[in-house]
């Protein structure tokens, strides 16, 4: 029995491999590198995500914000369960902040645009993901790889939002506005 060489094409062999796929998805995933801080790379990521969720909503309206946030929250699902895939440790890696932002933008868009408001909706939002109530818990415990990692922080958002919405009803019901 001849043994034949493997049909390699000489001109697809000799190419390099391009490494821009996997830094623009790291970039992504990491938020332009605010997952990347030694510190609290959670609450870094949530940061980073204020100066552009406020521009989408001083540009567009907090419905487009809150719109934003759903598609953000798609694409990070996508882009983490192909990095999943290719480096998998079944850990949410904490690098890994796009998550954060998705969450961070939907309570963003649930109040007025005022330096005081968003400060109200990153607090808040940074209370709910670290605290975990339920079914942020459920999310982050029970349903695992991409869909988890971007799941619980999406329900942290919606239960800072609701929060930072009720809060900000009853100070204008009682003539008191915050700010």
């Amino acid at each position: 029995m001849t043994q034949t060489e493997p049909n390699v094409d000489p001109s697809v062999a000799s190419r390099p491999k391009r490494r821009w796929p996997l830094a623009v998805r790291r970039m992504v995933l990491s938020w332009f590198g605010c997952g990347l801080s030694p510190v609290a790379p959670g609450t870094v990521g949530s940061l980073g995500a204020l100066p552009l969720g406020a521009l989408i909503h001083w540009s567009f309206g907090s419905q487009a914000l809150a719109v934003s946030a759903v598609v953000l929250f798609l694409v990070g699902w996508a882009i983490t369960a192909a990095h999943l895939d290719e480096d998998s440790t079944g850990k949410d890696p904490q690098w890994i902040v796009i998550d954060e932002v998705a969450g961070q933008w939907l309570t963003l868009a649930a109040v007025p645009l005022h330096p005081l408001d968003c400060l109200l909706a990153f607090v808040l939002f940074r209370l709910f993901d670290i605290a975990k109530p339920w079914p942020v818990s459920w999310a982050d415990r029970r349903v695992g790889g991409a869909l988890g990692i971007m799941l619980d922080d999406l329900l942290a958002g919606l239960y800072a939002a609701v929060v930072a919405f009720v809060l900000l009803s009853a100070f204008r019901a009682f003539g008191t506005v915050f700010p």
